[in-house]
């Protein structure tokens, strides 16, 4: 069953709206950052990762964000251009603001930790007089980044962002994108995400994502509880994440379907949540089975974790479906279903 449709006489397909930073992934993978010397640069920052995942599956993307007046914005601009997605609404900071940095550290497979510098980011000024009606009017859906909300004036200007898609039926896809150290506190956290969640058209969050969103409502609620909350509002899809226990998707149809990692050798522990993330709703796009998507985000979150970077190793569709059709052969027809 096809749970949204999308305008196809829309220039884009997706607009991700929120951060464009850098990341600094260590080449000293299994030490600390204390004993780390050499790292590589890559774009960063969830929402520029899903831009970058969707541009490889062959999707029209475009982006809307704020950058730094200085090289680092020149290497944001630089790499969009360069995977095909439209900068026209990627603004320069004004007032001194620098990238996100983010270091990354690579302790073991399944021990990795991040150390992000957030003070006076460009992403977070961008304005409401920034945001350009005729350019979400021009995209079939908008995925909005829950770090946007956190201050001012982004908060403002990604709720404009909202109203002008919901004025002209644009579909909106919230990623919770929970970054701690944004906030001030709990209360601030559940009163901006509900406004997006209760006006969204698909939400996806990790359980403590949504135990975030929901805290001033109601706690310790069960995934059947928070999904049937959510899909009340007007949600078609809601996608609640287990990391290595998998992810269940909740439709507006009372159905459920779950979704099981994907045997990988992995590098690293982060990153997977962007790719899962850009492939699920690329199949959504395609107009694919609920399941297939969950499927195919699962194979893209897979091959993220089994790589040095988040960006850079964005597969294509091909590659994909290339590694989906090995893993059944060495592990079974349904290796990543319940």
């Amino acid at each position: 069953m096809k749970y949204i449709g999308f305008d196809s006489s829309r220039k884009f397909d997706v607009v991700p709206l929120g951060r464009a930073a850098i990341d600094f992934n260590p080449v000293d993978i299994n030490m600390t950052l204390a004993e780390s010397t050499t790292f590589k640069k890559y774009v960063g920052g969830s929402p520029a990762n899903i831009a970058v995942g969707l541009a490889r599956l062959g999707k029209k993307v475009g982006f809307i964000g704020k950058i730094s007046k200085d090289r680092f914005g020149e290497f944001i601009i630089n790499y969009f251009t360069k995977e095909g997605i439209d900068t026209s609404q990627i603004y320069e900071a004004q007032n001194g603001e620098s990238l996100g940095l983010t270091f990354t550290e690579i302790f073991s497979p399944t021990e990795s930790s991040i150390l992000m510098y957030r003070n006076d980011v460009a992403d977070l000024s961008l304005e409401v007089n920034e945001i350009s009606e005729e350019y979400i009017k021009n995209t079939k859906a908008i995925v909005i980044s829950g770090t946007a909300l956190s201050k001012s004036p982004s908060r403002e200007a990604t709720l404009k962002a909202l109203e002008y898609a919901k004025k002209h039926n644009t579909i909106v896809i919230f990623d919770i994108d929970y970054r701690g150290y944004s906030w001030l506190n709990k209360d601030e956290i559940a009163v901006y995400y509900s406004i997006v969640g209760k006006s969204s058209d698909l939400v996806i969050g990790s359980r403590e994502e949504f135990d975030l969103m929901q805290g001033l409502a109601t706690t310790n609620s069960s995934d059947e509880e928070t999904a049937e909350r959510w899909l009340s509002y007007g949600n078609k899809i809601v996608v609640i994440k287990h990391g290595r226990d998998g992810s269940t998707a909740y439709t507006t149809d009372g159905k459920k379907y779950n979704i099981k990692p994907f045997p990988v050798k992995l590098l690293k522990s982060f990153g997977g949540g962007d790719a899962y993330g850009s492939a699920f709703i690329y199949g959504l796009l395609e107009g694919w089975d609920m399941i297939d998507c969950l499927e195919f985000g699962s194979a893209s979150a897979a091959m993220l974790v089994a790589s040095h970077s988040c960006s850079e190793a964005m597969p294509t569709a091909d590659e994909v479906k290339a590694f989906i059709k090995k893993s059944k052969e060495e592990h079974g027809d349904m290796v990543a279903r319940v």
